[in-house]
């Protein structure tokens, strides 16, 4: 398959399904044609046999059995044989357009959802994405894999026509101007089809979102009482994607039905018409022959044009779903020229917060939301406002003026919904840099994750179930602090990074994370006493805004609205 340009999200036509589908033919290139060539070659193959076989008969009845019945029979072999083989050709090519238009498809969300990085989560639910894989892959293959079928039965179709209008003309009309209505005949049908198949495509990633939140959060549903409520849930949103799906079956059984009576009958009309010729003398015993064959014949390229019109539609549905992923574009774009800030304070005019360089800064908020937004924008996933007061420098540079790859590169974020992937622990690790064993085993420690190395058997190469379910709440998130130090990041915004250890190891997780981090910039969300008391510096925000800034200590001792957020008092004060 060839490679894709996942660097420039506008190689697809965005601006409608049907541009876009038209795109995923234009790049299978040589693919396609071959697909189609040999698909043309393959229907006129089967499309000749009957005109051989009425040509067979007509010489036996003229001649007897002689040298023309061995001619023709040979002809017949050689036109079977070559059928055989550009149909043998053609499924593969097609087999091969069905796996690229798939996976291209897979490689474009994908690449593009990495760009989006957690945008992604904020634009579109999980179960959108998750039906790209689910669904629309297959149904964009299925509409490639019909290319060259249905272009050589248009092109069968043409020929029978001709060869039809040399014997006989009101037969070549009939054929003319049969098959195109019966298409029309069931033009109503795919209208409908298309309208319920967009309604089930819905109604599945509306399911799929609510399965990947209930799975997300079993164990908490678990903890509160709370499968009951959600299994009814489910339930119900299945009963409605049930339902969804057996209305477009009943169009669906219908079409169907129509793709063996319409052809049905028009098989009977053309028989009938060519045996009243062949009695009257119009056409001969073979020609006869020839008639009912192609008659029979016609109905592989009809059911080609039905089946074709119905993947088209399914596929318009699925494409119209991934160029709606494709079209979201990063509120944070590269900037033109690019500058590298140096090392130095990390700022946000907009809430007065400075990250002093080389120290450890803690940040209180009396809304969490507002202490999340601020570790967002330190990262540079919010784009800031064009009034200089908005920006976020680092170094005295914006961060809109930095690549985005450095900025990544320098500025890690690690928040409490960060995920880890199944595989080996090591590979759960990686920060995509060169770290040795005893890099690793130093952040594990520092992050006071050691007992999660010593419960695999394997040690590093020890393997972990997908999203870390195999560890308990406190185990994953020392696992995700430990891969955020392994960055070695030159500033690490940690979002709540010990919410969910006993005090215990988060005593011992603020000590080691100090001495970790010793010269560089760190920013801690965070409103345990445990980890402020370490702190080189506490922020504390109000209303979105620093109000008041120094160590722990002092803060509670002079800030009352500090110490009721840090100690929870505000149920008893206005008691």
């Amino acid at each position: 398959m060839k490679s894709l340009p996942l660097d420039d999200p506008g190689t697809p036509d965005l601006r409608s399904a049907a541009r876009y589908m038209a795109w995923i033919l234009r790049v299978q290139g040589w693919t396609l044609v071959g697909a189609v060539t040999f698909g043309i070659t393959w229907m006129v193959a089967q499309a000749s046999v009957p005109a051989v076989i009425g040509a067979a008969i007509d010489a036996v009845v003229e001649h007897g059995f002689g040298r023309g019945l061995v001619l023709w029979s040979a002809l017949l072999l050689l036109v079977g044989a070559i059928g055989a083989a550009a149909g043998i050709i053609r499924h593969r090519l097609s087999v091969q357009m069905w796996l690229d238009a798939a996976y291209r498809n897979v490689q474009l969300v994908s690449g593009h959802s990495g760009r989006l990085g957690s945008e992604l989560n904020r634009r579109v639910a999980h179960g959108e994405v998750v039906s790209v894989g689910a669904t629309d892959l297959a149904n964009l293959g299925n509409y490639v894999d019909v290319a060259g079928r249905f272009a050589g039965a248009i092109v069968a179709y043409l020929v029978v026509a001709v060869i039809l209008l040399r014997s006989s003309t009101t037969l070549g009309l009939v054929v003319l101007i049969g098959v195109p209505v019966l298409m029309l005949a069931t033009g109503p049908l795919l209208r409908r089809l298309n309208r319920r198949n967009q309604h089930a495509r819905a109604l599945q990633g509306e399911l799929n979102t609510l399965a990947s939140d209930i799975v997300a959060g079993l164990r908490v549903l678990r903890g509160i009482g709370g499968e009951a409520m959600f299994d009814r849930r489910y339930r119900a949103a299945s009963q409605d994607v049930r339902r969804a799906g057996v209305q477009v079956a009943r169009v669906q059984s219908v079409l169907d039905a129509l793709q063996v009576l319409l052809p049905g009958a028009f098989v009977v009309l053309v028989v009938w018409l060519g045996a009243r010729y062949a009695a009257s003398g119009e056409i001969s015993t073979g020609d006869l022959v020839a008639f009912y064959g192609y008659a029979t014949f016609l109905l592989l390229p009809l059911r080609t044009f039905t089946e074709a019109a119905n993947k088209i539609i399914r596929g318009h549905v699925s494409a119209r779903h991934v160029i709606r992923i494709l079209r979201i574009v990063p509120s944070v774009s590269d900037p033109a020229d690019p500058v590298s800030p140096p090392d130095g304070d990390l700022v946000d005019a907009s809430t007065s917060f400075v990250a002093s360089k080389g120290l450890l800064t803690a940040v209180v908020s009396d809304d969490p939301r507002d202490a999340v937004a601020l570790a967002d924008r330190l990262g540079g996933y919010v784009q800031p406002g064009r009034d200089d007061a908005d920006a976020v420098t680092y170094g005295d540079v914006p961060l809109g003026a930095v690549g985005r790859d450095e900025l990544r590169r320098r500025v890690v974020v690690s928040d409490t919904a960060s995920a880890l992937f199944s595989g080996r622990l090591r590979d759960a690790l990686d920060a995509g840099r060169a770290t040795s064993d005893e890099e690793v085993a130093h952040a594990l420690t520092t992050a006071s994750a050691d007992d999660v190395l010593e419960a695999l058997d394997d040690g590093l190469d020890g393997e972990l179930a997908e999203r870390g379910r195999s560890l308990s709440g406190g185990q994953r998130q020392r696992i995700v602090l430990a891969r955020a130090l392994l960055t070695d990041a030159d500033v690490l915004v940690l979002v709540e990074p010990t919410s969910a250890v006993d005090s215990h190891t988060e005593a011992r997780i603020a000590q080691r994370l100090r001495r970790h981090r010793a010269g560089r910039t760190t920013v801690v969300v965070t409103s345990s006493p445990l980890v402020l008391d370490v702190a080189d510096e506490v922020v504390f925000l109000t209303g979105g805004r620093v109000v008041a800034r120094g160590q722990h200590h002092h803060l509670m001792s002079t800030d009352r609205a500090y110490r009721q957020v840090v100690t929870r008092e505000e149920a008893e004060d206005v008691a």
